[in-house]
């Protein structure tokens, strides 16, 4: 797969991204630092700021990368077009949806009030946590693995947690650490993929063989008819010369006096006189007969109106969890009945209108639409939900800097969504390709109509998991359901699964480790 325009080089897209980074990091170092007062520690405030950024860019390398990889491997999106989509959507989904509050402490994993911690500590906990997690995340996307960048940061957080801990020598440094919250991410290494690979494998295959294959049968059937035709033109032109010029005269009239009646449309077969065009029209009613666009015009508004009814749900429930919309239960419901009714509409008027190209191009361009629907959709969510991973600990710290004191919340200045959203695309530019082919072909090949399959059923799961409060993992359940595609085509690469999923155990004691000696540095110079 290429990821390189047409010369093979990519320097302009470099050198502007590279100056967005920095023309981004300078403006709102300076804002922040109208922001945190002049009183403030200004090199830890650069410091965390280049840390947060840093984690940014490399949740956009990683996990962004995850969630354009079918995408892209399908082949309905480009590299630059998928960042596009993610610099729309995934910057809008920060700034639109991102709250303007966040936890100071991700997850709940580590109850910091069990210790006596000073704010000073308490920033420098937050710093190794993001520049622990954020190479980490570096390392896995330069081998291409996708991980989970929430279980980088709870990695990151208990490690110099518990180093803080120990070294001012506190009662009980194991009691900040929520272990049943650790188990619950052991479960979720199992129960995400699984779920999503489970989901994936029964939607495709129903795609599969209520779509693609009769598809299949039906564009067979045709270029039978196809051969057909091309015989009886054959056989009709050697009877022709095979007659007297006198019977070919009468025979040509015949043939001219068909075709106004076939240009009129106003005729029946036994009105036609000639048997050359007599077996054109038997040969056309076998090709109506079979039907070729009917699964699409029977199926696809089904399969995308129930897309949408997912892909909305999310949003709502999801991604816009942090808006007050003041909406009721039966406001969302309406809500989503009018979405589900009007793609199942859109889509209808689509198919018929594809009639015009063949079948094989047709459901190509369907389900390549879909898919980019779906794709900005969890850009969308992404944006609005896990940039929190690198946006929670910095704006914590950014609080402490401003304030001076520990707060259970802080609140999300605009200037570090904008700023965060920008690293996030940036991350994805310069170091997302490995994760991006690793999902998108490496672990098994994607098409439009699978790639489809794997993100509509990782929406499900993710929907799903959130109403039953099941611990899972996004990126995981992405995988699973890429994984399930390569089940059901019999292509899925088991050896690359069994190293990412080593890398799925490892994060959380990698991070810890290098979390709790990346905290000891910082305390001997901060």
């Amino acid at each position: 797969m290429a990821f390189k325009d047409a010369t093979g080089r990519n320097t302009g897209w470099n050198i502007a991204f590279g100056l967005l980074m920095a023309m981004s990091f300078f403006l709102f170092a300076r804002w922040g630092l109208d922001y945190i007062g002049s009183d403030a520690n200004i090199p830890i405030f650069f410091l965390a700021t280049i840390f947060g950024l840093f984690m940014a860019f490399n949740i956009g390398g990683n996990d962004v990368a995850n969630s354009f990889g079918t995408s892209v491997g399908a082949g309905t999106l480009t590299i630059k077009q998928a960042l596009l989509i993610a610099a729309v959507f995934e910057v809008s989904g920060a700034i639109i949806a991102g709250g303007e509050v966040t936890d100071t402490v991700r997850s709940g994993i580590v109850d910091l009030d069990a210790i006596n911690l000073e704010p000073n500590d308490f920033m420098l906990i937050m710093m190794s946590s993001l520049l622990a997690a954020a190479l980490w995340l570096l390392f896995a996307s330069r081998m291409g693995y996708p991980v989970s960048t929430t279980h980088s940061i709870i990695g990151g957080i208990v490690g110099a947690s518990l180093m803080i801990g120990f070294v001012t020598e506190q009662s009980n440094p194991l009691a900040m650490v929520q272990w049943g919250e650790i188990g619950q991410i052991v479960i979720s290494w199992v129960l995400s993929p699984l779920l999503g690979g489970i989901v994936a494998n029964l939607m495709y295959r129903w795609i599969k063989t209520n779509i693609l294959q009769f598809n299949d049968r039906a564009d067979a059937a045709l270029e039978a008819l196809a051969d057909e035709r091309k015989k009886a033109t054959v056989n009709h032109k050697r009877a022709f010369e095979t007659l007297s010029e006198l019977q070919q005269v009468a025979y040509t009239g015949a043939l001219d006096r068909d075709e106004k009646r076939i240009k009129s449309g106003d005729f029946e077969i036994d009105e036609l006189e000639s048997d050359y065009y007599k077996e054109l029209k038997r040969l056309d009613k076998k090709a109506d007969d079979v039907g070729a666009f009917r699964a699409l015009e029977k199926w696809i508004p089904v399969l995308a109106s129930f897309g949408a009814l997912v892909i909305a749900s999310m949003l709502l429930f999801k991604g816009l969890s942090n808006l007050d919309l003041e909406l009721s239960t039966e406001g969302k419901i309406v809500m989503l009945a009018m979405i589900s009714a009007v793609v199942w509409m859109a889509t209808s008027i689509l198919v018929r209108l594809l009639k015009r190209k063949s079948l094989q191009r047709s459901t190509f361009l369907i389900f390549s639409w879909m898919q980019v629907f779906t794709a900005s959709a969890f850009a969308f969510s992404h944006g609005s939900n896990d940039i929190a991973n690198a946006i929670g600990p910095f704006v914590a710290i950014l609080d402490v800097l401003r304030s001076g004191s520990l707060e259970s919340m802080a609140p999300v200045p605009t200037a570090a969504m904008v700023a965060f959203g920008i690293a996030l695309v940036a991350g994805l530019w310069f170091t997302g390709r490995n994760v991006i082919r690793t999902v998108g072909t490496s672990l098994t090949k994607m098409h439009p109509s699978s790639g489809f399959a794997a993100e509509l059923a990782a929406a499900m799961v993710v929907m799903g998991a959130s109403v039953l409060g099941l611990p899972v993992s996004s990126t995981h359940i992405l995988i699973g359901a890429v994984l399930g595609i390569g089940v059901a085509n019999r292509a899925a690469n088991w050896k690359l699964m069994k190293n990412i999923g080593i890398t799925w155990v490892v994060t959380l004691p990698i991070v810890s480790a290098l979390s709790a000696f990346t905290v000891l540095g910082l305390r001997l110079f901060l």
